[in-house]
């Protein structure tokens, strides 16, 4: 980390040196990404690519078995976005290495994102003010997130982590597809809940992150989920990689082919297995066709199909992230899909529905706006003495409650995955 932030504060510095030479300004920002991805290439995917030239020729190269630093991802896309920002003045070159460190090294996001670009907070590293509003309003965002990862995710992982521990064979289609909902509420709850808790601490100190998730689960096309799920990271690639290349603004053939190339990559920067870039290139396809004609076509469906075509293709992509052996994701899709002739329900499931029924429900309602709409308008008939008391101790009290709660299980539970380690 201290190695790519003097590597791209003195690239900044180099940039504005030569800014009237446009091909030595050129040639200092592909210095910059060259480093930058060779780093990252090395660390993540060293033992990645050795193990694919070993599998097509045969060869015996040891593996790297480097240990992976952490949020290495997540800092690298950071220090890149500074140098290509300078480089299209969409940024000041900054003059002091500590503020560039302080920009690199934020540790609210360091290791679970937002993907924090410079051009977005360089004017909050020296000129950012810190209140107590804006304290508190950290303080209830990070309680939110919390109770997000360890009352939520952590609990309906539970589930996931007993179906995913069963053998394949024995599963029936509805606890197959039970098992799959349940991992995809864990790594929604579980990734919105760390940059939740990431937005709070920054505002803690006086920064305003963008946000990461837009209620993702309440989308009507692929397309649209992925305009709110993980969006820091969407629009990186759109604004990096994707509009570089020309984006949608040339001909059809040429569009299609951006669209896969940055699913390709998008699949890639998420974990260096095979399964992450058949999920990429899954979602990929889908995207394309929508954009050749599909979207139209569901414009026109009735708003539930289309939210139903949605959530089937989503739970079917979550197989593909989850498994890092393919063989093994499909054979849980076959189970899905019945073709392991385990029948399609059996009391196991009924067991798991009576133990996590509830839980089920609760998910369902916080994964859409139903919630927050309610906390933000209580009411448009509340007097202000009823508004006042839910305002000063309803919600100060939900807050306690959710801290304490979450505090407590912390303290008692065994199970607290991070889910985004890897990345």
């Amino acid at each position: 980390m201290i190695f790519s932030s003097i590597v791209d504060y003195s690239h900044g510095l180099l940039i504005e040196r030569f800014r009237e030479n446009d091909r030595k300004a050129r040639l200092v920002v592909l210095s910059s990404v060259v480093i930058n991805l060779g780093l990252l290439s090395f660390f993540k995917y060293g033992d990645f690519f050795i193990v694919n030239i070993n599998y097509i020729f045969g060869t015996s190269f040891k593996l790297l078995n480097l240990p992976l630093p952490i949020g290495i991802s997540f800092y690298t896309f950071q220090t890149m976005s500074y140098t290509i920002d300078v480089y299209r003045k969409e940024a000041p070159v900054q003059k002091s290495p500590i503020a560039l460190a302080t920009y690199v090294t934020l540790f609210p996001q360091l290791i679970a994102g937002p993907i924090v670009r410079y051009q977005t907070v360089v004017e909050q590293i020296n000129n950012r003010k810190e209140t107590i509003d804006k304290f508190a309003e950290g303080v209830r965002r990070f309680i939110i997130g919390l109770g997000k990862k360890v009352l939520l995710a952590n609990n309906i992982g539970l589930l996931w982590s007993q179906i995913q521990n069963t053998d394949i064979s024995d599963l029936t289609v509805s606890t197959a597809w039970l098992g799959i909902i349940a991992f995809g509420f864990q790594i929604y709850f579980d990734f919105s809940g760390y940059s939740d808790m990431a937005i709070g601490l920054g505002k803690m100190f006086g920064f305003d992150f963008l946000e990461n998730f837009d209620y993702p689960y309440i989308s009507e096309s692929i397309t649209e989920f992925w305009r709110r799920w993980h969006m820091s990271l969407g629009t990186w690639f759109r604004d990096y990689v994707y509009i570089p290349l020309g984006g949608s603004k040339v001909n059809k053939l040429n569009t299609y082919r951006n669209v896969i190339i940055i699913w390709f990559l998008t699949g890639l920067w998420h974990g260096s297995s095979w399964n992450f870039v058949i999920w990429g290139l899954y979602f990929g396809l889908i995207i394309t066709i929508e954009k050749a004609g599909l979207l139209k076509i569901l414009e026109n469906l009735w708003k539930p199909i289309r939210h139903c075509y949605v959530v089937f293709l989503l739970l079917i992509s979550w197989v593909l992230f989850v498994f890092d052996d393919f063989g093994v994701g499909l054979s849980y899709l076959k189970a899905m899909f019945g073709l392991n002739n385990s029948g399609f329900f059996d009391t196991q499931f009924l067991f798991y529905i009576y133990n996590y029924g509830i839980l089920l429900i609760i998910l369902i309602i916080v994964s859409t706006p139903f919630i927050k709409n309610k906390h933000e308008k209580p009411g448009n008939n509340l007097n202000k003495r009823h508004r006042a008391f839910y305002e000063g101790l309803m919600m100060p009290l939900i807050y306690f409650s959710i801290l304490f709660l979450a505090t407590a299980y912390l303290v008692d539970a065994t199970y607290n995955p991070f889910l985004y380690f890897r990345f």
